[in-house]
């Protein structure tokens, strides 16, 4: 069986990351035994090197141009994305090598050179959340959802932010082998917890508040260490001394969100966690991070992951990724 061809599309302002989690993850999975394995290429126009936007220099494996077909096609993202998605030379090879494709990808902000293309035309798509503006006035055919991880439309698929590449890398190595594969590569990668495609990009550990407002620092910081505590929007004004409407307005202005909608993100963050790194029951993780039962837990978990906490931990835990685990 010939292996098959997994084209990794670079121009000038690509980002490294984009590319190096895609190429990363494929290695590893050659390594641990895919069969068949990958081919993995890089390519740009005319088969010269790259510049990535932070610097570093990229050799290319081969010229676009030359290359007559594919299994997989994936178009890195970067600062230079926009130039890239106004180049005819590019997008002409783009849609010639989709169609000859099983898969075509995108990562980040590439999915700008696949929307220019017109390959997402009345197709859902995602990109790091801070372009998908302006990739949604630039497409509007395009369908574009700035929220998930990754977006996947029959043969096509798009990711959002950066290592979002991974997530969507480790899903077409699933798709392409066995979740086990995956899991191990994942592992090997020390990111463990592969996100499902449709939880969101954005996460309540890592959007941090106006630095002056001291309010809505402090509620979080309660929220995380005392999830299963009465965190209702009463009691967490009464602990920093506002009123119930004063908080909601400051959640709004620094969050969008009102803060029974933060304590709930929380709470589901930190329970998607203890199910990937812990055994303990259902019943104990939802008490944990603030659910009144495993059933409270399982209708919010899949409300907004789309799946079970039960499938989740299947195949995203520790001991699932371990086949010589043992449980206690």
């Amino acid at each position: 069986m010939t292996d098959p061809e997994v084209l990794v599309i670079g121009y000038d302002g690509a980002e490294l990351v984009d590319i190096a989690s895609v190429t990363s993850a494929l290695a590893l999975a050659n390594r641990l035994g895919a069969k068949p394995r990958y081919a993995v290429r890089l390519a740009s126009l005319g088969g010269r090197d790259i510049t990535c936007d932070s610097g570093q220099r990229l050799v290319a494996q081969c010229d676009i141009a030359s290359v007559q077909s594919v299994d997989t096609l994936v178009v890195s993202g970067g600062l230079g994305h926009d130039p890239a998605s106004r180049n005819g030379q590019l997008l002409g090879h783009v849609r010639r090598l989709a169609g000859t494709a099983r898969r075509v990808t995108s990562v980040c902000t590439g999915t700008s050179v696949l929307a220019a293309a017109g390959l997402l035309d009345g197709k859902r798509a995602t990109t790091h959340w801070f372009y998908a503006a302006d990739l949604a006035r630039r497409f509007p055919r395009v369908k574009v959802d700035s929220s998930p991880v990754y977006i996947r439309e029959g043969r096509y698929a798009t990711s959002g932010g950066v290592t979002a590449s991974l997530d969507l890398t480790l899903a077409l190595i699933e798709e392409d082998h066995t979740a086990e594969l995956a899991r191990w590569v994942a592992m090997g990668m020390v990111t463990y917890l592969q996100r499902p495609g449709n939880q969101a990009q954005m996460s309540i550990f890592t959007e941090v508040p106006h630095p002056d407002d001291a309010v809505v620092q402090q509620i979080l910081d309660h929220v995380l260490a005392h999830p299963d505590r009465d965190l209702s929007t009463n009691a967490l004004a009464g602990l920093v001394g506002v009123s119930s409407r004063q908080l909601t307005r400051l959640f709004q202005q620094h969050l969008h969100a009102p803060p029974a909608a933060a304590v709930r993100r929380i709470r589901l963050e930190l329970a998607a966690r203890l199910l990937a790194t812990s055994e303990l029951p259902l019943s104990q993780v939802a008490r944990s991070c603030g659910f009144s039962s495993a059933e409270t837990l399982r209708q919010a978990f899949a409300t907004r992951y789309g799946t079970s906490p039960r499938a989740f931990r299947s195949t995203h835990s520790r001991s699932a990724a371990d086949p010589t685990h043992q449980s206690a």
